[in-house]
């Protein structure tokens, strides 16, 4: 089974930082790139839980820039159970290699969203 804690503990991380972050911040974008990040890691989640092809019918909703962090934590660790569930040769990349770009997206989304 597939450890997924460097995507749980990079998404904690940002969804603590915006859960703690100013309004003034959250309204200068944090909050857009959060959902942004929140609405790629649902996806992602729903094209492994549903390999058919279909295009994803779920959404991230914009609920306000005060719940983008609980949005971010809850796609995230939706994501980390679908990729903990797959096993190598289910998909065209290893379970490993979308762990890491998973990761690196979170990353890459906070330091848009905190700078």
């Amino acid at each position: 089974m597939l450890d997924t804690s460097p995507l749980t503990d990079a998404v904690e991380r940002f969804a603590d930082r915006l859960r703690a972050a100013p309004q003034s911040r959250l309204q200068r974008g944090a909050a857009a790139e959060a959902l942004d990040l929140a609405r790629e890691l649902a996806l992602r989640a729903q094209r492994l839980e549903d390999p058919s092809g279909r295009a994803p019918e779920r959404l991230v909703p914009d609920a306000g820039v005060f719940v983008v962090g609980d949005q971010v934590a809850v796609a995230g660790l939706d994501l980390a159970v679908a990729l903990g569930a797959l096993r190598d040769g289910e998909n065209a990349k290893a379970p490993s290699e979308m762990l890491d770009e998973a990761v690196a997206l979170v990353e890459r989304a906070e330091v848009r969203a905190m700078r």
